[in-house]
């Protein structure tokens, strides 16, 4: 969650403070506020035991990140150079494979799912390629979508209609 987003949200929670201190049921706070009641259940003892200051943006949760943000870009120039410039030569990259990479360059481990959660925040993830294999022929693809293309995907025979309906045929 950005800055901006947790700010709005403590606006949210503040505004609720007063409606609660007027009196308000969980109900009319979650109502009026576009809330579920049980966060409304929730800010009510929080105001009352630790006042406005209870309902304030804390920091970001969660661990911090174990790669400053020149490792990050680093290490997003390692993944776009491919595997095989890693020592792969399948052009395959695995989260085993990017947890080994980072170990080797940063001397950092993580686990497979921290790995993850750290790939989509630099953008990227396992699932998609950045880059295109290194072995395809552009040119190839070219001839074959000019060539061989046309004569799979043929048209539909325009000399009789068609239907799919048993009970209608086409052109009754």
């Amino acid at each position: 969650m950005t800055a901006e987003e947790r700010a709005r949200r403590e606006q949210v929670r503040l505004a609720a403070a007063d409606l609660i201190e007027a009196g308000a049921s969980d109900r009319e706070v979650a109502r009026r506020f576009r809330v579920t009641r049980m966060s409304a259940n929730r800010w009510r003892p929080a105001l009352a035991s630790g006042g406005r200051q209870a309902l304030a943006s804390k920091d970001p949760g969660g661990a911090r990140c174990k790669l400053d943000s020149g490792q990050l870009r680093l290490l997003q120039k390692v993944l776009d150079a491919g595997p095989a410039a890693s020592g792969w030569p399948d052009q395959c990259w695995t989260l085993a494979r990017i947890a080994g990479v980072v170990r080797r360059q940063f001397g950092v481990e993580y686990t497979l799912a921290g790995l993850d959660l750290l790939l989509h925040r630099i953008g990227g993830s396992v699932q998609v390629s950045s880059r295109k294999a290194t072995e395809r022929g552009e040119d190839k693809i070219a001839a074959w979508k000019d060539e061989q293309w046309p004569v799979i995907k043929r048209g539909r025979r325009t000399w009789a209609p068609g239907s799919a309906s048993r009970t209608k045929p086409a052109g009754a």
